[in-house]
């Protein structure tokens, strides 16, 4: 059975305390190639990761592949949603990793644990995350909000990756990890974030704030006009 690498024993979950978010090549140009899901959906869920990382104080570093040149700039919404994000310029390396300004900045988070996306699934996010998990990081790699030409090579790149210890999420599911508790000063954006990476819970949200307000307001129903 294969099991994922560096956790020593330990349930195999996100600790936002010993949380960083790597951001890889979320750039306009390479999201023209996405042919595994809706171009639209993948950009609204790497957002969605930079707005958790900000409601979870967790380091963020953002880099692009040559974002002069036809792989296009960073989608701005990354930088939108987590300002504090900090951004490393490469030199034309393709694997995140090589680039040593890169790796330095990860290792200045303190962080042992990554959440890991990008674009292009098997190369810009699968590369790194698996470097990252031979120099002893625990890896969980976004699949859903790492966008690939089809789903035949996002299917090998998840095969490859759990082999290299990689552990693969959702990004629904990284939110909730994150979260931890509805309890919490701030569940409203959480729910906000929900929405952003499945739009139909907005409809929820929706019914959930009227029934909020009939009770605050106590509004005569219908039924007992």
């Amino acid at each position: 059975m294969t099991t994922p690498a560096n956790f020593n024993g330990k349930r195999p979950v996100l600790d936002p305390a010993d949380t960083a978010m790597l951001l890889i090549d979320h750039q306009s140009g390479l999201f023209q190639t996405v042919g595994d899901m809706p171009m639209p959906e993948l950009r609204a869920r790497a957002a969605a990761l930079a707005k958790m990382a900000t409601l979870c104080k967790l380091p963020v570093i953002t880099t692009a592949s040559v974002p002069q040149g036809p792989n296009g700039p960073l989608i701005p919404e990354i930088h939108e949603n987590a300002p504090h994000a900090k951004y490393v310029a490469r030199k034309g390396e393709i694997n995140a990793w090589d680039n040593p300004d890169f790796v330095a900045a990860v290792r200045e988070t303190g962080k042992k644990t990554l959440i890991i996306a990008g674009t292009i699934t098997s190369v810009c996010m699968a590369f790194p995350s698996i470097s990252a998990v031979a120099d002893g990081y625990k890896v969980f790699a976004v699949i859903d909000a790492s966008g690939t030409y089809s789903k035949m090579a996002q299917e090998i790149t998840l095969a490859r990756v759990v082999q290299a210890g990689v552990v693969p999420m959702d990004t629904a599911a990284v939110a909730s990890e994150l979260q931890q508790s509805w309890n919490r000063p701030d569940a409203q954006e959480w729910a906000e974030v929900y929405t952003q990476i499945f739009p139909a819970y907005r409809l929820l949200i929706e019914s959930y704030l009227k029934a909020q307000d009939v009770e605050k307001k106590h509004e005569v129903l219908d039924s007992q006009r």
